[in-house]
């Protein structure tokens, strides 16, 4: 007879327990450093000043940037010039260096032993659904270029193929060759610089209770300097990328969409004037969205948009050469795979083409997602709470970037065909027509081309809003929601910076705009190496970690014990052992540096409170 099947009572979650026994012990100030769940900022009753030294300088320099670009355009414009070639003569190789090194750290993190550890307490969940989250990541880290450089990249490296590759422009090599460029600019090269950064920003908030900030990173190897002058240095620096960065962005859109006016309207020239008209427009608009918050402006507009470019692209597949790009987007990955280390070793040393490559190409790219490490990761950050570092990683780069190549394969395909079969849509003249020419190739070209127009308004606002909310944060101390007078103050402050340089370029706006993200990024390129050390000693000593390496010794050891004493007759269970002879020897527990930080977050949380209830 079987028998009858008894059901094992029922048990709680191991997380459950060590939260509860650790935030006890926390009291006792006897917690145990394998033990610590993780505490959020917010509950630590940490209060979110305005720095108003942050706030002060990187205004300051905002104010003389813009009275310098209003009094001497030309003059701006120059300087801009020679600072760039300067930057990517001599900083280069420490651009391409820091690329490779962020994209191999990013791997070992999400796919080494550190991929269990969670962005937020051991029993947190995601605050945000996967298909919202994912829309968010979308939106807010690329969109504006999405559009802008879908259809007119990889049409420029089919037709100037670049240095290195040895094959023929406008031949069906230079078609992969093209794609394979394409990515390695805008795929997981680019997103683990996102990953980063929100990783980093995101574990020192949510698991290890410090504020928010690119400064509070850096605790584990300056300590309370951090939250000095050291700390308002980085935070300003990381205010004035994002500044820039995020300008470049606004510049490019506001092109597109005045030549979209010029080329759906029907008129002439629309001139500065209309330019800056739309850049108030829009300001207004992504003001309005992001006072209203994360969850109600952001995620409704990048919920739409994820629709409309969902549907935009659909519809290039569909009405374009279906059955090349079938063939050509899936063919796109194995020549990036083909041509990566080309691409990876390709220098300023081999030669002046490569040279003019590298910094009218490949470096702007790197330098500009290097300006754009603190918007994004700051935002990812906020909604990627509760997420494990293995799927934070995979997500934040594997996904955008299978976007990406079927994005750039559908769009940079259509222009790649239809170049190669007499429709030159090459001869649009500037970058910002290509997109317009593509759908005037396509049935329902003004149609689609208002539906264009109308995603990079709402990418537009999207990436203008996180950015003004992540700089408001910034400058009150990581404040969760910034105060509406500083967000608007921001809004108003980056509006500014991208009407500057698109006047300062003049008829060569773009270039201007590719000057000044380079420059900039230079200084916060070091701060981002410096990213990975004090984020790597943070993971060596977490406490999943350490419960990790407890587990590791205490197996080992008792299946040597087991087999010597008992053969195969076996099973593990937990006994006290002499002192420095157990599963926990090799770690000081007693090393105040394993726990003090969460049992300082404790006290400070027990004391917010009692002062909360002592007002009442």
């Amino acid at each position: 007879m079987t028998p009858p099947i008894q059901k094992e009572p029922a048990r709680i979650p191991v997380r459950h327990v060590l939260s509860d026994l650790s935030r006890g012990l926390a009291r006792d100030e006897g917690v145990h450093p394998a033990l610590i769940p993780g505490i959020g900022v917010e509950d630590t009753g940490r209060k979110f000043a305005t720095n108003r030294w942050v706030f002060a300088i990187a205004a300051g320099f905002v104010i003389a940037f813009i009275s310098w670009g209003i009094a001497d355009t030309a003059g701006m414009g120059a300087v801009a010039s020679t600072a760039l070639h300067w930057v990517s003569t001599n900083f280069g190789w420490f651009f391409s260096l820091l690329t490779v090194c962020v994209f191999v750290f990013m791997l070992v993190v999400g796919f080494g032993p550190f991929g269990g550890i969670r962005l937020g307490a051991d029993d947190e969940e995601p605050e945000f659904g996967r298909m919202s989250w994912i829309a968010m990541l979308f939106s807010a880290g690329m969109g504006i270029g999405l559009l802008f450089f879908g259809p007119y990249e990889p049409l420029e490296y089919f037709l100037n193929v670049p240095p290195e590759f040895g094959v023929d422009g406008g031949s069906s090599e230079a078609m992969h060759s093209a794609m394979a460029q394409t990515l390695f600019h805008w795929g997981p090269m680019a997103w683990a610089y996102y990953a980063l950064v929100g990783g980093a920003i995101a574990y020192a908030a949510y698991r290890r209770g410090r504020s928010p900030l690119i400064s509070s990173i850096f605790e584990p190897i300056f300590g309370e300097r951090t939250r000095g002058p050291l700390g308002g240095a980085i935070d300003v620096f990381a205010i004035l990328v994002t500044l820039f960065g995020t300008a470049v962005s606004l510049g490019i859109g506001a092109l597109q969409i005045g030549r979209g006016i010029e080329i759906v309207g029907g008129i002439g020239p629309v001139g500065n004037g209309v330019i800056i008209a739309i850049m108030a427009v829009l300001t207004c608009l992504f003001i309005i969205s992001a006072v209203s918050g994360v969850k109600r402006g952001i995620r409704l507009l990048s919920n739409i948009n994820l629709v409309i470019a969902s549907a935009l692209g659909l519809f290039v597949f569909l009405a374009g050469p279906t059955l090349f790009l079938l063939n050509f987007i899936p063919a796109s990955v194995f020549a990036f795979i083909d041509e990566l280390s080309t691409m990876l070793m390709r220098s300023a040393a081999q030669g002046p083409d490569s040279a003019a490559f590298m910094e009218t190409w490949t470096t702007y790219y790197w330098a500009w997602w290097v300006s754009w490490t603190p918007f994004v990761g700051m935002f990812i950050a906020k909604i990627s709470r509760g997420r494990t570092l293995r799927e934070f990683v995979l997500v934040v780069i594997v996904v955008p970037s299978v976007v990406c190549l079927v994005w750039f394969g559908t769009f940079g395909g259509t222009t790649m065909w239809l170049e190669s079969t007499g429709r030159a849509v090459s001869a649009a003249g500037n970058p910002q027509d290509v997109m317009f020419a593509m759908f005037d190739q396509l049935p329902f070209g003004i149609v689609s081309s208002v539906i264009a127009m109308v995603s990079i308004i709402i990418f537009f606002v999207t990436s203008a809003d996180s950015a003004s909310i992540v700089m408001g944060s910034m400058s009150q101390n990581g404040r969760p929601v910034p105060t509406k007078w500083v967000t608007i103050a921001w809004g108003v402050a980056l509006a500014g910076i991208a009407t500057v340089l698109l006047l300062a370029g003049g008829q060569d706006a773009l270039d201007s705009l590719q000057a000044l993200v380079t420059i900039s990024a230079l200084p916060f390129a070091v701060i981002v190496f410096g990213i990975m050390f004090a984020w790597g000693r943070d993971l060596a000593t977490d406490p999943y970690m350490l419960r990790r390496r407890f587990a590791e010794v205490a197996i080992e050891e008792g299946v040597r014990r087991g087999i010597a004493e008992h053969g195969d007759d076996f099973v593990f269970e937990s006994g006290q052992v002499e002192p420095e002879q157990g599963a926990g020897a090799w770690l000081d527990t007693d090393d105040p540096a394993l726990t003090e930080w969460y049992t300082d977050a404790v006290e400070s949380a027990e004391q917010a409170e009692q002062t909360q209830e002592a007002e009442k």
